[in-house]
């Protein structure tokens, strides 16, 4: 047995296919087949069920899966106690975020840990596709409420979303001042289940407003330009919309309502304690990013008001990344 056709087992199984773990891994589905079959040779037992379709496990792959991760978790962790020993902060790390705050926040905060690092190598997948999925990943960056099963997650920064529109649009069609006065706009949407509603909330009270879209889009960049070119209103995370609002781009539309704050958290495997590069890296981002997060800094937020002076006003809860 070999570590790598381990590695290879493991990477099929939670792929799902030996070309998804190809993909994966960074190598050639031919690479991966071998690779299994050798550890399936050395074992002298099938562990997985191949046809055209899809793979499955074998008896004896079910049986052997957990051995092989601790296998090569303790392996991992073997390899890390050295470097740290040498006080070393090295090795590989692979993980994956939303494509829009990966192209504009953490790659940026990526190059900078990995100056500071010169041992350290990353893979960054950025996908909105990703969503909750650990499996393959050292760590995913979520930006969503609420607990993934056994998962720790720690809390890197705040997301604020706001309601934003082209001053030329105001000037045509209105400031809207509470929920009911959305009816009578346009908004770029971003595509979801139900993309033609915004959701609120005011203290103990929830709304939907359903505004009729102008454009919908599965990129909050894409929103952010088609905003500022005076399409409509659109729903915005502030690290998206910032430099536009600062410039008088955009202009932020206060209904009256709670903030909207999502955290921005690492996930990772929970049982052993994460390898020293994760730990860096995450010591790294917070830092980076800040609390408040850089973005929000300079410009002006709506900030929570009354439930009483609020009135049927409330806070968007979009969850787009």
């Amino acid at each position: 047995m070999t570590l790598d056709g381990l590695v290879a087992f493991i990477a099929i199984v939670n792929a799902g296919s030996i070309s998804e773990a190809a993909r994966n891994l960074r190598l050639s589905k031919s690479t991966i087949s071998e690779r299994l079959t050798e550890l399936e040779r050395a074992l002298g037992a099938n562990l997985v069920q191949r046809n055209s379709r899809q793979l499955a496990l074998t008896a004896d792959g079910a049986a052997f899966l957990e051995r092989a991760k601790r296998i090569v978790a303790e392996a991992d962790r073997a390899a890390e106690e050295l470097a740290q020993s040498r006080g070393e902060i090295s090795g590989p790390l692979r993980i994956a975020a939303p494509r829009g705050f990966g192209d504009t926040h953490l790659g940026p905060a990526l190059y900078s840990f990995m100056e500071r690092f010169p041992e350290v190598t990353v893979t960054a997948e950025l996908d909105d596709r990703i969503g909750d999925a650990v499996g393959g990943y050292d760590a995913v960056i979520r930006i969503a409420g609420g607990e993934t099963p056994k998962m720790r997650s720690e809390t890197l920064t705040m997301s604020r979303r706001t309601l934003v529109a082209a001053p030329a649009y105001l000037a045509q069609f209105g400031r809207p001042q509470t929920t009911d006065d959305l009816a009578r706009h346009k908004a770029i949407h971003y595509m979801e289940r139900n993309p033609d509603d915004w959701s609120f909330k005011s203290g103990s009270e929830s709304l939907v407003a359903r505004v009729v879209p102008r454009l919908r889009v599965t990129s909050c960049l894409a929103m952010r330009d088609a905003a500022i070119a005076g399409l409509g209103i659109a729903s915005l995370p502030t690290f998206h919309s910032h430099e536009a609002i600062r410039s008088g781009a955009l202009e932020v539309i206060d209904i009256g309502v709670d903030p909207d704050l999502t955290p921005i958290s690492i996930t990772y495997p929970n049982g052993a304690p994460p390898a020293a590069r994760l730990t860096a890296l995450i010591d790294h981002l917070k830092r980076a990013f800040g609390d408040p997060p850089y973005w929000d800094t300079d410009i002006r937020l709506p900030t929570r008001r009354d439930p009483e002076e609020a009135g049927s006003r409330a806070s968007t809860s979009a969850g787009n990344p």
